[in-house]
């Protein structure tokens, strides 16, 4: 099949390029750095908010995986989140109807979903709400009648590029190089989705005829500080990393946004991410290892993986 992958430079979406390409799918890369990044498939440089530029790349494909997305825990302009990560979508759903696309796979998050123990999603960053947006366009859309599978990915990770897509690498990084001040909630329960086993799911998606609806694609379901445990052992170097109370870390929080708006610069931490930091979000697979063989690497494995990478 001729794949088009929105994002497919990024950590996520250039290892969906990598499988598609393993399983003798032909991607259409579409981003804006496609021809500088050597992935392989068919280059196309464009932005998802460049409705021209992506009509011409969803020319003749049989498929869209949709991973565009602003990432990111602050942007100046929040306007910016809705532009790239709700009207990106928008974007792609209008033109794969004009050009007769039959199969969507778009990425969310399990941001977008309510924490384990509430019924709603949380307040947090813009790009968790714009996100959680998103996907109630998404579900709009689906009822409608849209050919589109939603894909709920845990903590994406493992070894590549160290981005804010790759939360785990950079934390793990800073750790090591002494510049993580500690970490907040270390004992809330988040699911660590493996990058690997995230993007072979999504090509299963497409590949799948009877695949329909909201899949949930998590990994381990573990506390946050058994990453750090496991990178100890694994020689990293550091020991663990000390425990932010909440308060100390809403405060930093609120001082950190504070500089952001006057200097400009992305702040290291917002009240709205210790708000996400503070609650579980424990994940279940079950649905969709038994329809799209989506598979959990063990996070041990994973993060050694990871680790050696940094080294």
């Amino acid at each position: 099949m001729r794949v088009l992958v929105t994002g497919g430079t990024g950590y996520l979406g250039s290892a969906i390029v990598r499988e598609l390409a393993s399983r003798g799918h032909r991607p259409m890369v579409f981003a804006r750095g496609a021809s500088k990044a050597g992935l392989p498939g068919v280059a196309m440089d464009g932005d998802i908010r460049d409705r021209r530029a992506l009509a011409l790349a969803a020319q003749s494909v049989d498929a869209v995986i949709h991973t565009a997305a602003l990432v990111t825990i602050w942007r100046r302009n929040a306007g910016e989140f809705d532009t790239v990560n709700v009207g990106g979508l928008h974007n792609v759903l209008d033109i794969a109807a004009a050009a007769g696309i039959r199969r969507i796979v778009y990425t969310s998050t399990f941001l977008a979903l309510p924490p384990n123990g509430s019924r709603v999603p949380i307040r947090g960053n813009d790009y968790q709400r714009s996100k959680t947006i998103a996907r109630a366009d998404a579900l709009k859309a689906q009822a409608q009648g849209a050919p589109l599978i939603i894909l709920y990915p845990g903590v994406v990770y493992g070894p590549g590029r160290v981005t804010e897509g790759n939360l785990v690498a950079r934390l793990l990084r800073d750790h090591r190089n002494g510049t993580l001040p500690g970490i907040v909630g270390p004992e809330r329960i988040w699911s660590f989705s493996y990058v690997d086993d995230v993007a072979a799911t999504h090509v299963e998606a497409i590949e799948r005829p009877h695949a329909q609806g909201e899949y949930i694609i998590g990994g381990d379901n573990a506390p946050q500080r058994r990453l750090f445990e496991i990178a100890a052992a694994a020689g990293l170097g550091g020991g663990l990393p000390r425990s932010i109370p909440l308060p100390l870390a809403r405060a930093a929080g609120a001082v950190d946004e504070a500089r952001a708006r006057w200097h400009g610069r992305t702040p290291q931490i917002t009240r709205a991410t210790v708000e996400i930091f503070s609650r579980d979000w424990s994940m279940d697979s079950t649905r969709s290892m038994r329809e799209l063989n989506h598979r959990i690497t063990l996070l041990e494995t994973g993060v050694r993986s990871t680790v050696a990478s940094l080294t």
